[in-house]
């Protein structure tokens, strides 16, 4: 589909507004959104704007989505699904999960109208820049399809497999960022009650060596991608230095959650009899969960 072709965007929120003005900076774009407001806001910003959603989505041959429930896009879908004609398209850069995807998906092509997933693995300043990942999801002659209005949205884009598996990424992503968040606040109280700066935290745990950097890099990237558990750091010492991180804690009057959770998962491997391999083996509890 040619890139000049209308386009709109639906849902205007701070992320969808962005998205909008990058798409207008190659073609016509008309954006939608349920608030006055939102649309006062896009048209101060230069942005053609529709006041409902079959005056937006008329005469546009890609539409794409930026919503803020999951509840929001499956209801949008479905009326788009009697708007639209065949051979239409719809990309879905909305957070939210692969059941979703799934529905929208049966949706679009019960009505002859193509679906691709393209989360936004960034913050809304990124996406004014031109900065953002896009986490794609969809069957290679849509993605292809698609492929225009996702370069117009972001150049840098991670195809991560069929429908769905670019929202399941981005919730993973999100997860990741939320649950470390956690991790990282009880790590910094505890630097701070021994008497470690904030900044002299944040630079030990910036380095490729820290304890936020390798985990990912060397025990998954490495060792639990070839399957290599040969010690290494034993995990019988990667549960010793986890006690000592409780005892710190709780000598210092510091309440945790993230960290003692996951001291459980130590004891339990440990429990296996697990205990003189290298701690990346920990990852295969959860083989042994999801019977994979």
């Amino acid at each position: 589909m040619a890139r000049n072709a209308a386009c709109a965007v639906i849902g205007l929120g701070n992320m969808g507004i962005e998205v909008a003005s990058r798409l207008a900076e190659g073609g016509p774009v008309v954006g939608f959104d349920l608030s006055a407001e939102r649309l006062a806001l896009a048209e101060a910003r230069g942005l053609e704007i529709a006041h409902s959603l079959e005056s937006a989505v008329g005469g546009a041959g890609a539409v794409i989505l930026s919503l803020p429930t999951p509840v929001a896009s499956r209801a949008v879908v479905a009326a788009l699904a009697g708007l639209l004609p065949r051979g239409s398209l719809v990309i879905e850069t909305s957070t939210v999960t692969p059941a979703d995807i799934s529905v929208m998906h049966a949706l679009c092509a019960q009505a002859g109208i193509g679906f691709v997933d393209a989360a936004i693995q960034s913050g809304v300043e990124i996406m004014a820049r031109g900065g953002s990942v896009l986490l794609i999801g969809g069957e290679p002659d849509t993605v292809a399809l698609a492929k225009p209005w996702l370069d117009a949205m972001s150049p840098r884009q991670s195809i991560m497999g069929g429908v769905g598996a670019g929202a399941a990424a981005k919730v993973i992503n999100n997860a990741v960022a939320h649950g470390v968040y956690v991790v990282l606040a009880e790590a910094l109280a505890m630097a701070r009650a021994n008497g470690i700066t904030t900044e002299d935290f944040v630079a030990m745990m910036s380095g490729a060596d820290a304890g936020l950097v390798r985990p990912l890099t060397h025990r998954i990237g490495e060792r639990v991608a070839q399957r290599n558990f040969a010690p290494g750091m034993p995990l019988d010492a990667a549960r010793k230095d986890s006690v000592l991180a409780l005892e710190v804690a709780q000598r210092d009057g510091i309440p945790l959650f993230a960290i003692q959770g996951a001291h459980t998962a130590y004891e339990l491997a440990c429990a296996q009899g697990l205990g003189r391999e290298d701690y990346a083996v920990l990852a295969t509890l959860w083989d042994k969960w999801i019977d994979r």
